[in-house]
């Protein structure tokens, strides 16, 4: 009797262990705030994460609405680009800038959003490869309680290194899910998305508000229950220690611009 209630409890505490480390993914949704039809997107029953660009159309709107549907939500920064036709957003973080003029547009930006509570970069292959400038970014960020998801656009990112030496808790993309937009294509990222996930147990995502996106999401969500895979906002991959606080609940870092 008594090896049998031990093998119970044995095999109960495999169990909460195995639903403890079921794969996860994070799903982010950029370039949020120039349509409407982003709201679609919100409307999904689904916990997706809204990185949304600052002084857009619809950017303050859509990040209300998403944190009003507790869906996790980020600021898009625009960062320059290494090649030379990128157009670029309004407050795009560049080469030129000083300190000063880089943590000035940080915190105008998260002003213009102040439901983020992370950033991640929109373009900056060239930014992020910037030592310096990332010290700056990392050291405001730092200040303001935030974390940075790395998009990878570049492999010569210097933000994992900058984001360890100011403390700030870092992340960095795995998969593309929509570079093409096609169904057959998004699907083929999707499960890689799955594969890394299952070999690592978590991984992320980077998509974007395309109606094909949309799609393919309303359609695969559902099913990811009985893969054995958990969709979570980014907040839930973050360490235990780090407290998850919206931009407009903390103090500017630095004095407004004038």
């Amino acid at each position: 009797m008594r090896c049998f209630l031990y093998i119970s409890a044995l095999l109960l505490s495999f169990s909460l262990q195995a639903a403890d480390t079921k794969p996860t993914i994070a799903i982010i949704i950029d370039d949020i705030g120039y349509h409407k039809s982003d709201f679609k997107l919100i409307d999904l029953p689904y916990a997706l994460t809204f990185a949304v660009l600052p002084y857009t159309p619809y950017g303050q709107s859509s990040a209300r609405y998403a944190f009003s549907k507790q869906k996790d939500v980020m600021l898009h920064m625009p960062m320059q680009a290494s090649y030379h036709n990128a157009s670029e957003e309004a407050g795009t973080l560049s080469k030129d800038m000083t300190k000063q003029q880089v943590q000035h547009s940080l915190q105008a930006a998260l002003a213009d959003i102040p439901y983020a509570i992370g950033i991640n970069n929109h373009m900056g292959s060239l930014y992020t490869e910037l030592e310096q400038h990332m010290a700056w970014t990392m050291e405001y960020l730092q200040q303001r309680h935030l974390f940075f998801v790395d998009s990878v656009t570049t492999a010569k990112s210097t933000a994992n290194k900058y984001a360890a030496e100011y403390g700030v808790t870092s992340l960095s993309r795995h998969v593309f899910l929509d570079n093409e937009q096609t169904e057959a294509a998004i699907a083929k990222q999707f499960s890689q998305l799955l594969r890394i996930a299952k070999t690592r147990q978590h991984a992320i995502a980077i998509a974007h508000p395309y109606p094909e996106t949309y799609k393919f999401l309303r359609k695969n969500l559902p099913l990811l229950k009985q893969q054995g895979i958990q969709l979570v906002g980014i907040s839930q991959l973050l360490p235990q220690e780090h407290s998850v606080v919206a931009a407009g609940f903390t103090a500017p870092a630095i004095s407004a611009p004038q």
